[in-house]
């Protein structure tokens, strides 16, 4: 809770920092400025967690390389599931490398997510009637007491950000609220569904034994963000769809510019540097410049003449 605490007071630290930035431009009770200040928020996440995103795609190869020797374990003790177990974990530990890698930016942004999550619901909850009510990070300081109520009210078509889709009864404007959610829900998951598939499709080799559990985790996460996004507030859920958006680009960066060998990325990759390795070389001169396939003048001057009509009716 000591975590979480400190966790929800830099969450909402950012986002009154970047409230004041779009203020500027902006009406500060405007939902818009809100909206803008969570995908900043998304933005210096992301950013903090690059050299973990580096971190995973480091692993992944590792992964990649020991595959041959994971395939050997794998049918040497095929009938042994605990002797399997241990021989795997002692050639993680020898080659260094760790298959949980992969999922640390995830996990590691469960902690921020579930901090954004308590203090928008606690936004959600603000009443200056309530004598019992603790707003919840940087709002409970007197410097920033006065954005407590422009957040309460914040709209983005007419919908507020703490609005969700199970409680849009109690919102001003439930139909709204449910179609902005339903929306939104439908956006994060199909975008979570996009990324991991690009992942298996483009980045993965056909025979790495990780790829079924990536196909298990293709279908899991779309729906598992469907069925949690009925509870979760838009702002929530702006905040996923944004860092889906982003995720799926900074993957689709790695992928063409440095593929996993043996991957039909790879294969993408090696034909794009060849292309372009040509078309230096016929710059410079070094080779010749390819031209287009023409017909010779022996084969112009063979081609058979049309017959007339009287002709073809007699054969």
């Amino acid at each position: 809770m000591f975590i979480l605490d400190w966790l929800k007071i830099a969450v909402s630290w950012i986002l009154v920092q970047f409230h004041s930035l779009f203020s500027i431009v902006i009406d500060p009770a405007s939902g818009w400025s809100w909206t803008l200040s969570i995908m900043g928020l998304v933005v210096v996440i992301r950013i903090l967690l690059i050299p973990l995103f580096v971190k995973q795609i480091k692993a992944q190869r590792g992964l990649q390389i020991i595959q041959p020797k994971m395939k050997e374990i794998q049918k040497k003790y095929a009938g042994d599931r605990e002797r399997q177990s241990q021989e795997m974990m002692k050639l993680y530990k020898e080659t260094g490398t760790n298959p949980l890698a992969s999922c640390l930016p995830i996990l590691l942004q469960a902690p921020i997510f579930f901090a954004l999550f308590t203090v928008l619901q606690g936004v959600a909850m603000y009443s200056p009637d309530n004598k019992d009510y603790v707003a919840p990070g940087v709002f409970a300081w007197a410097d920033y007491a006065d954005l407590l109520p422009l957040a309460h009210d914040a709209q983005i078509f007419g919908v507020p950000l703490y609005g969700t889709l199970w409680l849009a009864d109690e919102t001003p404007n439930p139909i709204a609220t449910r179609i902005l959610a339903v929306f939104l829900i439908i956006a994060m998951s199909a975008t979570t569904f996009i990324t991991q598939r690009q992942l298996i499709v483009k980045n993965t080799a056909p025979d790495n034994p990780m790829v079924r559990q990536q196909k298990i985790l293709l279908y899991i996460f779309p729906v598992v963000f469907a069925v949690g996004g009925i509870n979760f507030p838009i702002g929530v859920l702006i905040y996923w769809f944004t860092t889906n958006i982003w995720t799926m680009g900074q993957q689709f960066y790695v992928i063409r510019n440095n593929p996993q060998p043996g991957t039909p990325a790879f294969d993408a990759f090696e034909a794009r540097k060849a292309e372009k390795a040509k078309k230096k070389a016929v710059r410079k001169g070094e080779i010749p410049e390819e031209l287009p396939d023409t017909p010779s003048e022996n084969q112009v001057r063979m081609q058979p003449k049309r017959q007339p009509r009287s002709k073809r009716r007699k054969k």
